[in-house]
């Protein structure tokens, strides 16, 4: 029964959509920042390969049917930003520094880390799109020689890391503007920030839509760039 269960491509779309909605469900009961659903979905579905001693490869099999909906949902973020065009016009000048500021940041502080811990060349490249959606960030993982697997976990990481303590973050450094904190969640946390904008206000969603487009089409060429320093 075990192996008919698991050996079905739906056993790892299943498994995904119930982990999820549990993760959802915990979030509604505690009201806490750090159970965010989709870290805790991610560590039920570890619980559940490990404890139940499950093929993983069957379960990505599944799994990777709904990763294939990454791309057309990441086009759709389009919409909040057409919905809030006026701000755009207004206020582009101060949205094109935020996020070329923090595209830069991002790259010098992995460069930083890089000479700091002694990584390689190719630990080096691995962590350099690490702020960008995960669409975008394997190729540049790919094109640079880096190892995409662990690229796919440093996204991971980051998006779940700006979601879940992005508005503690910006309370104590005192970011009020809805325009700020858009580019702020765009920039740095790609899509998983962008939901947690959204979640916050239409302002914040829509410019962080724009944020994590435009980061992720910048990051191609200054990724290529910063490769060379180390």
């Amino acid at each position: 029964m075990k192996e008919l269960i698991t050996g079905s491509i739906f056993f790892g779309i299943a498994l995904t959509l119930i982990a999820f909605q549990l993760g959802i469900a915990i979030n509604k009961r505690f009201r806490i920042a750090v159970l965010n659903p989709l870290l805790l979905s991610i560590i039920i579905v570890i619980l559940v390969i490990v404890f139940g001693k499950l093929d993983l490869d069957k379960y990505q099999k599944g799994a990777d049917y709904i990763s294939y909906l990454m791309t057309p949902a990441t086009v759709c973020l389009a919409i909040p930003l057409y919905e809030k065009l006026s701000h755009l016009k207004h206020n582009w000048k101060a949205i094109m520094a935020g996020i070329i500021s923090g595209m830069f940041t991002s790259a010098l502080a992995i460069l930083g880390m890089s000479i700091l811990f002694k990584l390689n060349h190719q630990q080096y490249v691995t962590l350099l799109p690490k702020s960008i959606t995960t669409a975008i960030g394997i190729g540049v993982s790919e094109e640079l020689g880096g190892i995409v697997p662990v690229t796919i976990a440093a996204i991971i990481i980051s998006g779940i890391f700006g979601n879940v303590f992005g508005e503690f973050i910006m309370k104590k450094t005192k970011i009020t503007h809805p325009i700020a904190k858009g580019v702020g969640y765009g920039s740095a946390s790609h899509v998983m920030g962008t939901s947690r904008a959204m979640e916050i206000g239409e302002v914040e969603g829509a410019i962080s839509s724009l944020s994590l487009a435009v980061s992720g089409v910048l990051t191609v060429i200054v990724a290529s760039v910063f490769a060379n320093f180390h």
